[in-house]
């Protein structure tokens, strides 16, 4: 089921990115990407960003290799939640 569920979300995010002009004509400017971006292209940018992420994510998905990545990003806090016997 995760294959299914990776995949699926691999496809939004090429769509994502292929479609970066469409987006931005749908969902308009974001006026983060564009202050931090960039003050023609940062919306493009800033939305072909997102899908490369959630490319990346779908990828991570896909290969069940989920939880060990997000075991080592969030590594410096959980560390501290361990109770000790």
């Amino acid at each position: 089921m995760h294959i299914l569920i990776g995949l699926i979300i691999l496809v939004i995010g090429a769509f994502i990115v292929i479609k970066s002009e469409a987006m931005l004509n749908a969902f308009g400017r974001i006026e983060f990407f564009e202050r931090q971006l960039g003050g023609e292209g940062g919306s493009r940018l800033g939305y072909k960003l997102l899908g490369l992420l959630a490319i990346f994510i779908g990828m991570l998905i896909m290969t069940n290799m989920i939880g060990g990545f997000l075991e080592w990003v969030l590594w410096p806090i959980l560390k501290y939640n361990k109770v000790e016997q």
